[in-house]
């Protein structure tokens, strides 16, 4: 996850009182989309998978003390919330952002907890001058501090994040341009300033590429040592065959949004098409709420698919 500045002096702040080692393991620059479900998806067994894509781990859990009555009533209402449009139909799209949704739990959980904090005037917006003082107020009011980090320069880096997340130029946030600017990696439309800020981060000889040296630079510290791990070794094997595609030996910034922003399968898409083929009968390639209903057990569980685990129930969804 790329961090704010905010986020990062917190990490500072605890990184000078620990005692500094060379690192021995593999620092992981790639944003991937996790997987739906630690479970095995094999619906001839049973649709747990499908529970936790549909839900989240957390919140499927819940279902599984509910009467099949509950269940689908609770569905119900879910159905209402994926209908964006209101048109009565749930189609493959609307299906995929859900899930996506539910996934993200935990990123919207987070971007609750700082809200708090930066919303000072508790208008429901963030404005950038909100932002800068919780943050760097008492830090810009020492030109040189004793640790060494230019704040001045770190404040910079995220004004540029937050008028990239910040559609409309207002240098005020919704809750929705702020999770953008917390979590960039997440938004199509912020992609280029993840890019953007990992090379300047590695770019030490500032040319804008990143060679072969910065590359493996950026993940481990030689400190002496001659010998470098397998590990390292097969880092530079995979610059060299797969990251620098022009063979230039260097990466550019498309060469570099390839490495970190890699185009996964996409999971949500795939288990959205199952859900609604498995649903659809009368195959309109979308969903009415009584067709998501009808096959309740599918999306969610019940006290009937628990097969009587003891699952500690959690708050409404």
């Amino acid at each position: 996850i790329v961090m704010t500045s905010q986020q990062l002096l917190v990490y500072l702040s605890l990184f000078a009182v620990c005692v500094l080692t060379k690192p021995t393991d593999k620092k992981d620059r790639i944003h991937h989309d996790p997987q739906l479900s630690d479970k095995v998806h094999d619906d001839g067994q049973n649709f747990d998978y499908d529970h936790d894509a549909f839900l989240g781990a957390d919140e499927a859990k819940t279902f599984d003390q509910l009467t099949p009555e509950e269940s689908k009533e609770r569905l119900g209402m879910i159905v209402d919330k994926i209908d964006t449009d209101k048109d009565g139909f749930v189609t493959e799209g609307e299906l995929k952002a859900w899930i996506k949704k539910s996934q993200k739990k935990y990123m919207y959980d987070n971007v609750e907890r700082q809200w708090q904090e930066f919303d000072m005037n508790q208008d429901g917006l963030i404005s950038w001058d909100e932002y800068r003082n919780v943050t760097y107020g008492t830090y810009l009011d020492d030109p040189d501090p004793d640790d060494g980090f230019n704040y001045k320069q770190m404040m910079v880096r995220d004004e540029r994040r937050f008028k990239m997340a910040d559609k409309d130029g207002d240098l005020i946030a919704t809750k929705e341009e702020f999770t953008a600017f917390l979590h960039p990696e997440e938004y199509d439309y912020m992609k280029d300033i993840v890019v953007q800020e990992t090379m300047e981060d590695i770019d030490k000889n500032r040319d804008g590429f990143i060679d072969l040296e910065e590359y493996i630079g950026d993940m481990y510290s030689h400190d002496g040592d001659a010998d470098e791990p397998e590990w390292v070794k097969t880092e530079r094997e995979q610059f060299v065959e797969f990251r620098d595609k022009n063979r230039d030996g260097k990466m550019d910034k498309e060469e570099t949004k390839d490495w970190i922003l890699p185009s996964d399968y996409d999971h949500a898409e795939a288990e959205a098409r199952h859900l609604v083929y498995e649903s659809d009968q009368n195959k309109d390639g979308k969903l009415t709420k009584e067709e998501i209903v009808d096959k309740y057990d599918l999306f969610v569980g019940s006290q009937a698919t628990d097969f009587g685990e003891a699952l500690v129930r959690h708050d409404e969804f």
